[in-house]
C-alpha cells in the first residue's frame, strides 16, 4: 500500500500494438455541447433541486450558489489535470498519475457509483413530466428512457453532440421561461434569497441552519457536478492542451446561470413558503401562466431527461473502455470493454452502462441521492490532493494550462471538502464506505499483486498542440 501517494511509475504512453484509441473529432463547441447536456441544467432544475427546496426552502439558491463558487476551485483543478492527462479515464487517470495507483483506483470507484446511479435516477423522472400528454410507469418509462439512450450512445461522437445540442436548446428555453414567470409574478424581494426560511410538515416557518446548509453543500456540488465529463471527452477532443480547460470553464460558467437564475426567479416567485417548500416547479409554472405553458415546460424537461441519459451513457462507457484498457479487470472482461465499433465507440462499454441503467430503473433508489452526494464530494477531495502534487517532477515542465493561486486554491478545496464531508448522514457516509473498503480489497488482492500487467494507466500519445 506505500504507492498510495506516489506517482505513478509505469504510466505509459501508447505503443503501436497498444491497444486502440478514441479519434479525435470534436472541438470546444461540441465538447461543450456534450458537457453541458451531461449537466443537464433543465432536469437538475426539475428533477434534483424540488428536493433541495424541500430541506433549504429559500436558502437553496444560497447554497447551490456557494456550492457553484467551490466548483470554480474543482474546475480548476480539472483543468490543469485534465491537459496534463487527457484521457478517456478522467479523474482515476488524472488521480493515478499524480497521487499513486490505490488512490486512483478509488476515485474510480467512486465516479462508478455517481455514474451508475445518476442515469436512471434521473431517467425515472421522465414520466412525471409526460404526465400532461400521457400517464406512464416511471420504471418502465426510466427504462425505455436508457435503453434509447444506450442506442444513441452506439453512434458516431459528432453525431451525437448534435443531437443532444438541438435538446440542449430546449432545455435552456424551458429554464428560460421559468426564470421569466417567477421573476415576473414575485412575490417577495431579493432579500428572500438570504432569509434562510423553510415550512415544515406541519406549515409553520423555521430558520434554515448554518450546519443545514453546509450539509446541502454535497448535493448543491453535484447539480452542476456534469462539467467534469470533459475530462472524460479529452481523448477525443482536439488539441487537448488548450480545450479541455476551456470546455470546463464554460461549461461551469453557462450552468451556473442556467440553473441559479430560475432557482433564485422560483424562490422569489413561489406564492408562499409551503409552496416553495413543496417544491412542485410544474404546479408553480402553471398558475404563474396556464396549463399550454406548463406543458410546454414540461415536455421540454422530458426531452432534457432523455439528453442526460444520451451523454451519461456516452460519459459512462468511456470509463469502462478506458479501465480496461488499463487492466482493471480479468483479462476477457478488459477484452471485452475495450472493443471499438464501426462508429469508433466502445460498443460493448456501451451495453455495459446501458443495459444495467435500465435494470436499476426497477429498484429504489431514493437513498443513493445521498451516496451520491458524498461520492462526488469524496472525488472531488481526491482530485484536489491530486491537483496539489500535480507540479512535481516532469510535470511540472509540461506544457498545459495551469490554475491560478497554486498551490492555495487545492489546499483550500481540500479543507472545505473534508468539513463537508463529515457534516454527512452517517448512513450515507457508511455505505459509500463500505463500497470503498470492499473495492480496497480488490486492489489489495488482485491488482496490485499484478501491478506490472494491471491497473496500468495509459496516456495517449498525441496530446500535443496542432
Amino acid at each position: 500500500m506505500t504507492d498510495t501517494l506516489r506517482p505513478v511509475d509505469n504510466a505509459v504512453t501508447e505503443a503501436p500494438d497498444s491497444p486502440q484509441t478514441l479519434k479525435r473529432s470534436i472541438g470546444v463547441v461540441g465538447g461543450t455541447l456534450l458537457t453541458l447536456s451531461c449537466v443537464t441544467p433543465a432536469s437538475t432544475l426539475f428533477v434534483v433541486v424540488p428536493d433541495l427546496f424541500g430541506t433549504l426552502g429559500t436558502a437553496t439558491a444560497l447554497t447551490i450558489a456557494i456550492g457553484s463558487l467551490l466548483c470554480i476551485a474543482v474546475a480548476f483543478c480539472y483543468s490543469e489535470l485534465g491537459t496534463l492527462i487527457p484521457s478517456a479515464g478522467g479523474e482515476y487517470a488524472m488521480v493515478s498519475t499524480m497521487a499513486g495507483r490505490l488512490a486512483g483506483w478509488l476515485v474510480f470507484v467512486l465516479s462508478l457509483l455517481v455514474v451508475m446511479i445518476v442515469p436512471p435516477v434521473i431517467s425515472m423522472g421522465t414520466a412525471d413530466y409526460l404526465a400532461p400528454i400521457v400517464h406512464l410507469d416511471p420504471a418502465m418509462t426510466g427504462a425505455g428512457v436508457m435503453l434509447l439512450a444506450t442506442l444513441a450512445g452506439l453512434l458516431d461522437l459528432r453525431a451525437n453532440a448534435w443531437i443532444t445540442g438541438i435538446f440542449l436548446v430546449l432545455e435552456v428555453i424551458a429554464a428560460g421561461v421559468v426564470a421569466v414567470l417567477g421573476f415576473s409574478h414575485s412575490h417577495r424581494g431579493v432579500a428572500s434569497l438570504t432569509s434562510l426560511q423553510v415550512a415544515d410538515t406541519g406549515g409553520h416557518t423555521t430558520t434554515v441552519t448554518a450546519m443545514l446548509v453546509v450539509s446541502g453543500l454535497a448535493i448543491a456540488l453535484f447539480v452542476t457536478q456534469g462539467f467534469s465529463t470533459a475530462v472524460y471527452l479529452s481523448e477525443e477532443l482536439e488539441d487537448p492542451r488548450r480545450n479541455v480547460a476551456r470546455t470546463v470553464l464554460a461549461t461551469l460558467a453557462i450552468s451556473t446561470v442556467v440553473i441559479l437564475v430560475p432557482v433564485a426567479a422560483i424562490t422569489m416567485g413561489a406564492t408562499d413558503l409551503k409552496t416553495l417548500t413543496g417544491g412542485d416547479i410544474s404546479s408553480m409554472v402553471t398558475a404563474w401562466s396556464n396549463s399550454a405553458v406548463g406543458t410546454f415546460v414540461s415536455l421540454c424537461v422530458a426531452l432534457a431527461i432523455i439528453n442526460a441519459g444520451i451523454v451519461m451513457v456516452i460519459q459512462n462507457s468511456r470509463v469502462l473502455f478506458a479501465s480496461a484498457r488499463d487492466k482493471a479487470w480479468p483479462n476477457p472482461v478488459n477484452s471485452g470493454l475495450s472493443r471499438l465499433g464501426r462508429f469508433g465507440s466502445p460498443w460493448v462499454a456501451t451495453l455495459a452502462v446501458g443495459v444495467p441503467g435500465a435494470l436499476l430503473c426497477f429498484v429504489n433508489l431514493d437513498t443513493l441521492y445521498g451516496v451520491t452526494g458524498v461520492s462526488v464530494t469524496g472525488m472531488y477531495l481526491l482530485v484536489a490532493i491530486a491537483a496539489l502534487l500535480s507540479r512535481r517532477g516532469h510535470h511540472k515542465h509540461t506544457p498545459a494550462w495551469r490554475m491560478p493561486l497554486w498551490p492555495a486554491m487545492p489546499v483550500l478545496l481540500i479543507v472545505v471538502l473534508a468539513y463537508i464531508l463529515t457534516q454527512q448522514e452517517t448512513a450515507y457516509l457508511l455505505w459509500t464506505g463500505g463500497i470503498t473498503a470492499a473495492a480496497t480489497l480488490y486492489w489489495a488482492f488482485y491488482l496490485h499483486p499484478r501491478k506490472n500487467t494491471h491497473w496500468v494507466v495509459s496516456i495517449p500519445e498525441d496530446v500535443t498542440p496542432r
